[in-house]
């Protein structure tokens, strides 16, 4: 059975690990999988037509815990322990809840003190009593006791009481006064494990197509002693196609893996496949996986050719390999009797959408189908790849966006130096 300290408003754990709210879906799977021998049957729910409706969920069964993440920013917004039968909490150090002790309404005022009085919910059957960042719901014994606590009746007065020996059925750990109302909060310090995020990504764009990316990216303070880590930095970087990979390191730092291409799968679809000179050294991968970028670099000249902008969707194939990239991409719309027109597409958009503004591709989809080895299938099924304006869209079946990857402008006599080839 697990033994957690409750921090309001901030965080549920141990002196081994920590759920903290704030904390970014990937980090608390981490912990989850570092921890499977501890922590065990955790279900993942989501919404799968809809993942933008409805919280992320880690649901931890076997110790009654439910860690609820944002739908769009994938940060830990609340923490529930629904079932307190199989976990033991404690406050300052001190138990209020164990197999010794019973979570019930004096054990909650002598561990927390005093706070306002209770509300009764009479759609749940349950009184509510909150703190700041924390809330604890309490099952009443019968139903027979329901209609006085009901907020009107003896003018509201009887809903104050909780019923003496009322115990706890299930706990909120939340940010700010109402977890009705609550947010997930901006990322807190302890999570930044030197890692560099980005808090969003605008694709710059010249009169072909796009040109580069902008990133403001945020990261914890750093230098010698404890004070300049209690801040976290905010700046702004950009890179280009034709950067060097000297440039993209001093822009964007150390990538977290290198990935060398062993094969270009989608070559078949080029004009003239079997014209293309075979490369005798192949292409790489900078992975920043924290930013949700993959940079694809030419192996002959080390120069980007290729950005790869991931949204994390849950039911896609690569799902919590990379953090969500918040990218704007300005679109070219043309219409009859104007000229053209920018719009903007971004992380959230549909495909629909995105193809009422701008009219049908010009070519039918390509159907990509990801798996780990040829012996295995996906389970989430195929993907459909949407050329448009230098840049491929690949959709999931639900109609959002799983990746956008973005290609510099052809290489100026490429095409003459091919030709020239004996």
């Amino acid at each position: 059975m697990l033994d957690l300290e409750v921090v309001p408003e901030r965080s549920l754990g141990n002196e081994q690990w920590e759920f903290a709210l704030g904390m970014p879906l990937a980090q608390a799977v981490a912990i989850l999988q570092k921890h499977c021998r501890i922590i065990k049957n955790v279900q993942v729910l989501y919404s799968e037509q809809s993942p933008l409706s409805h919280d992320l969920i880690l649901n931890l069964t076997q110790d009654g815990i439910k860690l609820l993440f944002d739908a769009f920013n994938q940060r830990l917004k609340v923490i529930e322990v629904y079932d307190l039968t199989k976990v033991k909490l404690k406050y300052c150090g001190v138990h209020f809840n164990s197999q010794a002790i019973a979570p019930t309404i004096e054990q909650i005022d002598q561990s927390f003190g005093a706070t306002h009085p209770g509300v009764y919910n009479s759609a749940e059957q349950l009184f509510h009593l909150n703190f700041r960042g924390l809330s604890f719901s309490f099952q009443l014994d019968s139903w027979t006791e329901a209609p006085k606590y009901e907020p009107n009746f003896a003018h509201g007065l009887a809903s104050l009481q909780i019923p003496h020996g009322a115990t706890v059925k299930r706990m909120y750990i939340y940010s700010g006064n109402s977890l009705q109302d609550t947010k997930a909060p901006m990322m807190p310090l302890s999570c930044f494990l030197g890692n560099v995020y980005a808090e969003s990504v605008d694709v710059l764009r010249d009169g072909t197509g796009p040109s580069g990316l902008r990133l403001r990216l945020l990261a914890a303070g750093c230098g010698p002693g404890l004070l300049a880590d209690a801040k976290m930095r905010v700046f702004e970087r950009s890179v280009y196609f034709g950067d060097s990979c000297q440039d993209v390191l001093s822009m964007l730092g150390s990538p977290h893996k290198v990935f060398y291409k062993s094969e270009d799968k989608m070559k078949i679809h080029s004009p003239s496949p079997h014209k293309q000179v075979p490369s005798k050294c192949n292409d790489y991968f900078f992975n920043y996986f924290t930013l949700g970028v993959d940079i694809l670099f030419d192996a002959n000249t080390h120069k980007v050719k290729k950005f790869v902008l991931h949204t994390n969707y849950p039911g896609h194939y690569n799902f919590n390999i990379y953090h969500r990239c918040e990218f704007k991409i300005p679109l070219t719309v043309k219409r009859e009797n104007t000229e053209g027109q920018t719009e903007t597409c971004t992380t959230y958009s549909k495909w629909d959408n995105i193809q009422e503004l701008l009219g049908h591709p010009v070519e039918k989809p390509v159907v990509l189908h990801r798996s780990s080895s040829p012996n295995n299938t996906n389970p989430f099924g195929s993907t459909f790849c949407f050329g448009l304006q230098r840049m491929i869209f690949e959709v999931m079946q639900n109609n959002h966006i799983a990746s956008v990857t973005l290609y510099g402008p052809p290489r100026p006599g490429a095409h003459l130096r091919t030709v020239e080839l004996p």
